[in-house]
């Protein structure tokens, strides 16, 4: 086989139509092998002829787009020194953009015989391969929508989940790619006035072993074994390189409705785990490089995610990976922005997280990926954290203290008024001081941890059985209330109540500062039975069951978004000052008791309290549309009341407005009719409930 020295970069397998150049990084290797593969699976050792800054590299002619390949790796064998070579062991490119095969859990897969024993079975029978791909696609009139953060409205989903029981999708297509810019799911998701899909980890993942002995399925996926690859089992075709057209098509497509795919990406961990999990690919490779070994016995991993290893952020290589990565599926693959999983994490140096670390530096400066769309979970499950607000310009994040406040305040915890008044206006205390605004705060009430918004006012304890751990794992503490019974009940003044709470839960995230995240199938009800955390069920439990849907909640959640989308002074892009308008005493936002009077701050300290009232100016939004315009917008006057009982609402005075409608009361849903209030005028709002009120010029 003929075979040239090649190019060090760009890493991975690239073709360029005559032939394929392949380069890997390794600073610790003395050999490296490619390894081609026959559709027999009949293996092919090619020695790498060159080494240049730490990347073995080759091109070899005619290597044509389908070729299967991986390496094998000489070099020092020292696991307490975290030296890991072991040319048994065949090792899947970390750059590789399309893989075949699964991974078949199989003692050859292990590093580890015994304590340190090195095991020299091979494993290639039973690991996937990479697949040189044709990088070419017809990108011809695709326009990334680019919408402003203000206008975003976010749906989180997963891929096989949302359309697997969709009898309105063809068979074939349902759970992949194609069905979710299939034309039923387009026009879903239009309807209901979505402008993003956040796609749950659609990166190349395993199904770990153990669950596999359950019976059970990786389902959400955040378990990567490689960060270029679409996850092969959300592909229709058997041909890994369609595969690649086919994510392609469907970004296209939605692009083509104004809607934008940001990515959920674990560049935190991988599928290898801990010092006894499977070595896949980085351990044989570089794994003192790719992983944050302990300093006190270099054999085992420092663990920041709970999964068993930590990705190496201190090493340049590794940045290089993720930054690749990332401009990949941006320039390559177009998507329009990333959500990180435990972002806290990507940010450690010596230990703590640091927001002046590499990893925001390389971001900053990045001209690609400093431009589009960044989500940190800014938390990971080390010490120190939990860094809500902490992030540096540039980002926003997933707003924990926000979901916890709303619950809180919904089911009538004391003392949570003070707090909730931050949380509605968009988090200020946590991001202005930062010189961010108030789309740094990404709003959400549930999300794929957790519980789905049905099973948050139907249950007090997780469910979790289902999983084979005893009810041991997710998280005890859900702030969630049954409402009076545990679990599915027939009682219709518990049913009604649960309802209630839905839309004053929905109410609250969309009509609140901020960017609102929809977790998928809240909108129509979608129950786990009680499972918070069904990471591992791939079945009835977390698909979506159309012919279930809440038709009521469905109808009334889509009209909600269209009145934020219509109403500008739900997403300000500036925070409220209490600003004077010129030639009158009305500010831009107002807080008022239930007696119709301005709130004092003894007000605020009362910890019983769990009503208030909230005026916002749409005359004072000071903002300007993107030709210099002024901003203008109708008035509200928003009721909230979390108390178990009903409560009588005086209206302000005249100054806030003379007469006001009633838009909206989650008691009732939305008003067919007009009904009007005068200044000073009482409403009773129905025990934990929310008016919406609109000022009549």
């Amino acid at each position: 086989m003929e075979v040239w020295p090649g190019n060090p970069y760009p890493l991975g397998a690239t073709f360029d139509g005559a032939g394929t150049n392949f380069s890997i990084f390794s600073e610790i290797a003395e050999k490296i092998e490619l390894c081609l593969f026959d559709k027999q699976e009949r293996e092919i050792r090619v020695p790498m002829p060159e080494v240049t800054g730490g990347c073995w590299h080759a091109y070899i002619p005619t290597i044509y787009p389908g070729q299967m390949y991986g390496y094998r790796v000489y070099g020092p064998w020292e696991p307490h020194n975290g030296l890991l070579c072991n040319p048994s062991k065949l090792l899947l490119d970390p750059y590789a953009k399309a893989i075949k095969g699964a991974i078949r859990w199989n003692d050859a897969i292990f590093p580890f015989l015994a304590e340190n024993g090195i095991n020299e079975k091979d494993s290639a029978p039973f690991v996937p391969k990479g697949v040189v791909i044709n990088p070419y696609f017809d990108w011809t009139e695709d326009h990334k929508p680019r919408l402003p953060w203000s206008e975003m409205i976010v749906y989180e989903v997963h891929v096989k989940g949302f359309s697997y029981l969709n009898t309105e999708i063809p068979s074939e297509i349902s759970g992949t790619f194609n069905a979710l810019c299939h034309p039923v799911s387009i026009e879903y998701f239009k309807k209901l006035g979505i402008t993003a899909i956040e796609l749950m980890p659609i990166h190349q993942f395993i199904h770990d072993g153990h669950l596999k002995e359950k019976g059970l399925r990786n389902y959400w996926g955040y378990n990567t074994l490689s960060f270029f690859s679409p996850h092969n089992e959300y592909a229709m075709h058997e041909d890994p390189v369609i595969r690649i057209t086919e994510f392609k098509n469907m970004v296209k497509l939605l692009h083509k409705e104004g809607i934008e795919v940001i990515l959920d990406v674990v560049y935190n961990h991988t599928a290898e785990g801990n010092h006894l999990g499977p070595m896949l690919s980085f351990k044989g490779i570089d794994n003192s490089a790719y992983y944050r070994l302990s300093p006190e016995d270099a054999g085992y991993y420092i663990d920041y995610t709970g999964t068993g290893n930590s990705l190496n952020m201190r090493n340049p290589a590794v940045l290089r990976l993720i930054m690749d990565s990332l401009r990949y599926w941006v320039e390559e693959m177009h998507v329009d922005g990333f959500r990180f999983d435990l972002a806290s994490a990507l940010a450690r140096e010596l230990h703590d997280v640091d927001k002046l670390s590499a990893f925001f530096d390389v971001i900053q400066q990045d001209p690609v990926i400093s431009q589009v769309k960044l989500i940190a979970e800014p938390w990971d499950v080390g010490e120190g954290g939990y860094q809500v607000g902490n992030f540096p310009t540039g980002w926003s994040e997933w707003n924990g203290k926000y979901r916890d406040c709303i619950r809180d305040f919904w089911r009538g915890t004391d003392e949570t008024l003070n707090e909730f008044a931050y949380r509605i206006t968009g988090s200020s205390d946590l991001y202005e001081n930062t010189s961010r605004l108030p789309f740094a705060s990404i709003n959400f009430i549930t999300c794929h941890d957790g519980f789905t918004l049905h099973d948050l006012v139907s249950y007090n304890e997780k469910h979790n059985e289902a999983n084979g751990e005893d009810n041991r794992d997710g998280e005890n503490e859900n702030r969630s209330w049954n409402c009076g019974v545990e679990g599915e009940t027939d009682d219709t003044d518990i049913i009604a109540l649960r309802n209630r709470q839905k839309r004053n839960l929905l109410t609250t995230l969309m009509l609140s500062q901020g960017v609102p995240m929809l977790l998928g199938g809240d909108e129509i009800s979608r129950t786990q039975g009680g499972n918070n955390n069904a990471y591992c069920q791939d079945n009835d439990i977390t698909w979506f069951h159309w012919d279930k849907k809440d038709e009521e909640l469905l109808d009334f959640t889509t009209r909600l978004i269209r009145f934020r989308q219509d109403h500008p002074v739900f997403r300000r892009r500036h925070w409220f000052k209490g600003r004077f308008i010129h030639g009158s005493n009305v500010e831009d936002i107002g807080w008022f008791t239930i007696a119709g009077d301005e709130m004092e701050e003894n007000h605020w300290g009362e910890g019983f309290a769990k009503s208030i009232g909230v005026f916002l100016n749409g005359k004072a939004i000071s903002r300007q549309d993107e030709r210099g315009r002024p901003i203008v917008d109708d008035s509200f006057y928003l009721l909230f009341n979390s108390h178990h009982e009903p409560l009588p609402f005086i209206l302000p005075d005249k100054t806030w407005g003379r007469v006001w409608k009633v838009v909206l009361d989650t008691a009732r849903g939305w008003m067919n009719r007009e009904i009007t209030l005068k200044a000073r005028g009482k409403i009773d709002v129905k025990d934990r409930s929310l008016v919406v009120l609109q000022k009549k010029e």
